[in-house]
């Protein structure tokens, strides 16, 4: 049984900070088909579509039909645990560090055998349930999980390191003046962070939602402007080395495209909110977070990014802010690649309208902030790393991958 995890104690000033090491990620362009599938919590392999035969590792061509035509498929994620070894010796210098490091071998149901690694309360010879993760080099890695929830089964150390759980972590929620803010922090508290710093631009201001926040234990106000370099910049240098979670929850929601406005005026605040924002929260916390990537328990772990959908495919009635969605989207992708030497995530929320006041003349289905938060925390907890929230979300997802031109116009109508 895995023991819980325990509180860590302190960091000593005087202690040094252990420089980050990543597993092997060298893969195929074919084995780069099971990243996708991870990054969107899928457990997904090839399938030839002659012989509908799974394929585990990944290849060119089917091992039974020879076809070349081996699409992703969602499969059967359920089999059994053939052999299991405990490595105490890795010759692999991430794996040395964290040694003992359990691997096994897992006959799936649905045909293959996969090598993967293995919770500890997993027993040889017994069903597990697979599930594809994308470890801290950011490629996709199969982890075998007893397939019921055990006592502490999310405390194990392995399934930690592929993960980003917020218990007993620090985490920093930019935005505590909007709804979908307070219900993050909130959340976070209740799945076990020890600390949240909630952001509070002009803090002298009273907001609809303070009451909710203050008082709460676990939650500190603290201010926070993202437009403004010099407010970023402060609060950095008092809790950027304790900050272990970042979660982007900065919003500029104005309705409106380019004809329907007037001068640059709405575009500008659009782009220092969210564009220019986001460029100063990477560059104020984005390196003491990369430091940070392998300091124990309550390590740097992951920065999550909270988007419209529409990021993706821009939607003319909300046009402008389609658009400087789309630019943070671009941003978080290089500073994806850019945190990646720490083993630090980047998350990417989606979310269809929300149930908030600047979606008011909307009609349902709109996603309630309430659901959002459960959400990111869902995906802390995972280690997902695209997330579509909502039936919008969901929506527009498959159908921008069926036909992105048809999407198009659709949405312009």
């Amino acid at each position: 049984m895995t023991p819980p995890l325990q509180r860590p104690p302190r960091k000593g000033v005087l202690k040094r900070t252990r420089t980050a090491t990543l597993p092997p990620n060298r893969r195929s362009r074919a084995a780069h088909a099971l990243t996708k599938a991870a990054a969107e919590s899928r457990f997904a392999l090839q399938c030839c579509s002659e012989c509908n035969t799974f394929a585990y590792p990944p290849r060119d061509c089917c091992p039974v039909c020879l076809s070349t035509v081996l699409p992703l498929r969602d499969a059967p994620n359920e089999g059994v645990l053939v052999s299991d070894t405990l490595v105490r010796v890795p010759a692999d210098v991430y794996f040395r560090e964290r040694a003992p490091w359990r691997i096994g071998l897992v006959h799936l149901d649905c045909g293959p055998i996969m090598v993967a690694h293995v919770h500890g309360d997993c027993h040889e010879g017994e069903k597990v349930r697979m599930s594809l993760q994308l470890d801290k080099a950011g490629q996709a890695v199969a982890f075998a999980a007893p397939t019921s929830m055990t006592p502490n089964s999310t405390d194990d150390a392995q399934w930690r390191e592929l993960t980003a759980d917020p218990r007993f972590r620090r985490v920093l929620v930019t935005n505590g003046r909007s709804e979908i803010g307070q219900e993050i922090a909130l959340a976070l508290v209740e799945a076990g962070a020890s600390n949240v710093f909630v952001g509070v631009a002009q803090p002298w201001k009273p907001f609809r939602g303070e009451d909710r926040l203050v008082g709460v234990s676990g939650i500190q106000l603290v201010p926070l402007d993202l437009a403004d370099e010099k407010s970023v910049f402060n609060l950095a240098a008092d809790i950027a080395g304790r900050t272990d979670i970042v979660v982007n929850t900065a919003e500029h929601i104005r309705p409106g495209g380019l004809l329907t406005r007037n001068g640059v005026s709405h575009f500008r605040d659009e782009i220092e909110q969210s564009y220019i924002g986001f460029v100063h929260l990477a560059q104020a916390f984005g390196p003491v977070m990369r430091i940070r990537g392998a300091d124990g328990t309550n390590s740097a772990a992951a920065w999550v990014n909270i988007f419209s959908v529409y990021s993706l495919a821009n939607w003319p009635a909300y046009g402008a802010y389609s658009a400087s969605q789309a630019a943070v989207l671009s941003l978080s992708h290089c500073l994806r690649s850019e945190l990646q030497p720490g083993g630090i995530r980047v998350m990417n929320v989606f979310t269809g309208p929300l149930d908030t006041e600047w979606y008011q003349t909307l009609p349902p289905p709109k996603v309630a902030p309430k659901f959002v938060a459960d959400s990111v925390v869902r995906a802390l907890r995972s280690g997902t790393e695209e997330v579509f929230v909502g039936d919008v979300a969901e929506d527009l997802r498959r159908r921008l991958a069926a036909n992105p031109k048809a999407l198009e116009r659709e949405l312009g109508l």
